[in-house]
Formats: C-alpha cells, sequence, structure tokens
C-alpha cells in the first residue's frame, strides 16, 4: 500500500516541512555520500543511534558491524547527540526517498495546523520519542539506529488524529484506491506493531514507529494552534462554495 496524493491543499506554505525533506537531503549527499560505501558506514558509525553505547551497556572498545564490512569501536562518553543527528541519516536511496515522501506528503497539512516552529518542534520531540521508544525496547542493541522514519510516524500519527476523514489516494500493485487516513494510517500502525510482535521485519526499528506515532498522536493536542486551525476550517469552506 503506497500512499501517493491526498485530497487536502494547504492554507500557508509548508516552509518546514521542506526544510526537513532539504536538511535529509543535505545529509545524505554531504555526510553520508550518497550512500558511497565507507561514507555511508562511517556516518552510521559515528551518528547513528546505538542503544546499547548510549545507555553505557557495552564495554569500552566493544566493536560491532555497521555494513559493508567496516566495524566501530565503543570509545568513553555518553553520545547524546545521536538521538538528534539519527534522525538525519539514512542507510540508502530508497530508506531516504520514501521517507521523505512520506514526509511531505503528510507533514504539510501537519504544519498547516500548527504553524512553523510549533511544527517544528512537534518533528523533533517525536524524533526523541521515536528514539527513546527503541532503546526502552532493546536497551543492549549494537544495531545502530538511523532514520527519519520515528519522527514521520509522529507526523503521521498527527495527521490521523487533525485529518481522520481525509482521502488518501493509494497503489496497491497496480490499482488504485481512494481511502479515508484513519483507514490508511491506521492499517499501518497495525502492521507496526505486529512487526514488533513477529520480528517479520527484522532490522528496522519497528518501536521508533509505534512509539513516534503514538506520541505524536497524543501531542497534537498541545501542538495544534487553534487560531489556525480556525482559519484554516473557513478557508475549506470558503473554496467549497
Amino acid at each position: 500500500m503506497f500512499p501517493y496524493r491526498d485530497d487536502n491543499p494547504t492554507l500557508r506554505p509548508p516552509v518546514v516541512t521542506l526544510l526537513l525533506v532539504a536538511a535529509n537531503l543535505a545529509v545524505w549527499l554531504v555526510v553520508q555520500g550518497m550512500g558511497v560505501d565507507q561514507r555511508l558506514a562511517a556516518s552510521v558509525c559515528e551518528l547513528g543511534l546505538v542503544p546499547g553505547d548510549l545507555l553505557g551497556r557495552l564495554p569500552p572498545n566493544t566493536s560491532f558491524p555497521v555494513g559493508h564490512g567496516m566495524f566501530c569501536v565503543v570509545e568513553p562518553g555518553t553520545p547524546w547527540r545521536t538521538l538528534v543527528t539519527s534522525m538525519f541519516l539514512h542507510g540508502g536511496w530508497l530508506h531516504l526517498l520514501g521517507n521523505c515522501w512520506f514526509l511531505w506528503l503528510f507533514g504539510n497539512n501537519v504544519e498547516d495546523a500548527m504553524g512553523h516552529l510549533r511544527f517544528a518542534a512537534f518533528y523533533l520531540l517525536c524524533g526523541l520519542i521515536a528514539a527513546g521508544s527503541q532503546v526502552w525496547a532493546d536497551p543492549g542493541s549494537t544495531i545502530p539506529m538511523v532514520g527519519a522514519s520515528g519522527a514521520i510516524s509522529g507526523v503521521m500519527g498527527a495527521y490521523v488524529i487533525l485529518y481522520p476523514m481525509v482521502r488518501v489516494h493509494i497503489l496497491v500493485i497496480v490499482f488504485r484506491f481512494t481511502i479515508p487516513a484513519w483507514l490508511m494510517l491506521g492499517w499501518w500502525f497495525g502492521m507496526q506493531v505486529v512487526n514488533a510482535q513477529t520480528d517479520a521485519v527484522g532490522g528496522v526499528a519497528v518501536w521508533a514507529h509505534i512509539g513516534g506515532f503514538v506520541g505524536g498522536a497524543l501531542l497534537t493536542g498541545v501542538f495544534r494552534n487553534p487560531i489556525l486551525v480556525t482559519r484554516r476550517a473557513r478557508w475549506l469552506a470558503h473554496r467549497r462554495r
């Protein structure tokens, strides 16, 4: 199931959403060398989030693989910065482009209901909640966690609270369907829960997806801007006349 557009116009330009997409692309190009083996592995090693390292559960000089035949070595100090840096890294082109697409598709409307600064804070907080959820689920893990999907899951959680009945256009193989957002996003969330219980997609931080989604849904009431929501509702009502 792949969503390719929604019937949900925006009132204001999604400045922060565009900046976040640009930031993810820039990190991929400049820091990760567009996925070149050594640059990619080095970036994951230095800036990826390793739960066991973050919590100090790995002895100094412990080594763990980061792909492409490279290993990371645990160094003294607590790498708290990786809670933020990890959410701007990606493991490959498909990982990057998929996350950027979901961020654009759902982020622009969430930003429209929160405003630029509130949305920026909301996004980063959801990313931290997602990272914390994955660390909680597997505190001794040596698998580096990278990707914006935890923060984007929070955006999706907000979307389903703000716009549950908006129609989302999806592709299933070669067939096109239009379904309400609550069904599409509810199905996606359900699959994350199933995957977490069955470990059907090993290596994917499904608990980050779950934690981010739930966190985003719960925080929506705090971060939504009532003035913008009311203004947007009036604008949409005027458009339909």
